[in-house]
């Protein structure tokens, strides 16, 4: 059985809000972040413009530029509570570079911001590596090809 999850999906405004609201049906985003928890979860996701994605990186990675996925986590037990912060335009670019639809790779950023949000790490190559193979797996039991 999945774990429970709180889920608040959040839309600040900006330019083609709805084309990414389209790519993001509460439905799919919850099922995603479910089959990325290990425990029950209360998390909440906000696609940004480039400006508050730029900011939060800024302020809180000392990183002055958007990135695709921000994770803020809060706690991992017994519930994780976090935050992901996705950056629509950044997103919308990569899924275009990459060949992928706006809706993989939204699904691809989600469970990997879940992972971080449980503690998993990539910044020394062996932790990249299973961490990507755990969200490959993920990926293909949710039906989407290989993200990388």
């Amino acid at each position: 059985m999945l774990p429970e999850l709180t889920l608040s999906l959040q839309f600040g405004k900006f330019k083609d809000a709805e084309k990414h609201r389209a790519a993001l049906p509460r439905h799919k985003v919850a099922r995603w972040i479910r089959h990325t928890l290990e425990v029950d979860g209360e998390i909440t996701v906000r696609i940004v413009d480039a400006e508050e994605g730029q900011t939060l990186n800024r302020d809180y990675r000392q990183k002055d530029y958007a990135t695709n996925v921000l994770t803020f986590d809060y706690t991992q037990e017994p519930v994780v509570t976090a935050d992901l912060v996705l950056c629509a335009p950044v997103v919308a670019k990569e899924a275009k570079e990459q060949k992928k639809t706006l809706e993989e790779h939204y699904a691809h950023l989600i469970v990997h911001g879940a992972l971080h949000a449980q503690g998993w790490d990539h910044d020394l190559d062996e932790d990249a590596q299973v961490m990507e193979l755990r969200e490959t797996e993920i990926m293909a039991r949710l039906g989407y090809q290989n993200p990388y």
